[in-house]
């Protein structure tokens, strides 16, 4: 199960990494409340409740039990996701995924304090709008997101430590997310492990605002990732 990243669509975080993907293994995403083809329903957005959601749907597509791999807010909800409802929960991927505000670099919440949609990255919007639910959703959006971020707090160090499931952390060395959060992570979740890729947030997925006419499908973090899901647990 793919879970995207704030103010993104599916297709914005994962579409060159689900082929990839779905040669070996079942690929399903979701779009969650006010992003891309979900609609909003009259309610902040929380890292919580989008944890529950993702849990809700795979109830209804009877799947009892997933591996997971949320990139930036869809890492964090994948945290919250093995906090919440562990049974339902194999092995997690977490990509750039924040659990404490000290986790990213003072600058970032200035810039989230300051925030508006005429900063949100060209490609987000025009993505945004080629499959959006409803009519003006992209302000809804944007706004919710930014609240979420502006109000966002520490996740327990007691709730962080209850995860059993196998984890592995991806940042990258020029990421939102500082390396010291990674590890501090790293150190927190027993059964993980921990990869620090060279590049920009979200470029070792292929990201949308990160590609370039030099990427290259062979420098994303795919055999990586299925290395890790494809290892047999003692």
């Amino acid at each position: 199960m793919l879970i995207h990243g704030g103010g993104s669509t599916i297709q914005t975080s994962f579409e060159k990494v689900i082929p990839l993907f779905a040669k070996s293994r079942k690929v399903l995403a979701v779009e969650l409340q006010a992003h891309g083809r979900t609609s909003d329903r009259d309610a902040d957005l929380s890292f919580e409740q989008d944890a529950d959601d993702v849990a809700a749907l795979l109830k209804k597509l009877d799947i009892n039990k997933a591996d997971f791999f949320g990139f930036s807010n869809g890492g964090t909800t994948t945290l919250q996701l093995a906090i919440r409802h562990p049974d339902m929960v194999d092995k997690i991927v977490l990509g750039s995924a924040l659990a404490k505000r000290n986790g990213v670099y003072e600058w970032f919440w200035d810039f989230m304090k300051e925030a508006g949609l005429e900063n949100m990255p060209e490609q987000l919007k025009v993505a945004y709008n080629q499959v959006a639910a409803g009519k003006n959703g992209l302000q809804i959006m944007h706004d919710r997101d930014v609240k979420r971020m502006v109000h966002f707090k520490d996740i327990p160090d007691e709730k962080i430590a209850t995860i059993k499931a196998p984890t592995l952390i991806i940042i990258t060395d020029k990421d939102v997310i500082t390396p010291e959060h990674a590890l501090e992570m790293h150190r927190q979740i027993n059964n993980s492990e921990l990869a620090i890729i060279p590049g920009v947030h979200g470029e070792y997925i292929g990201e949308i605002t990160t590609l370039n006419p030099d990427t290259k499908e062979s420098e994303f973090v795919v055999p990586m990732i299925e290395k890790f899901l494809n290892k047999k647990e003692n």
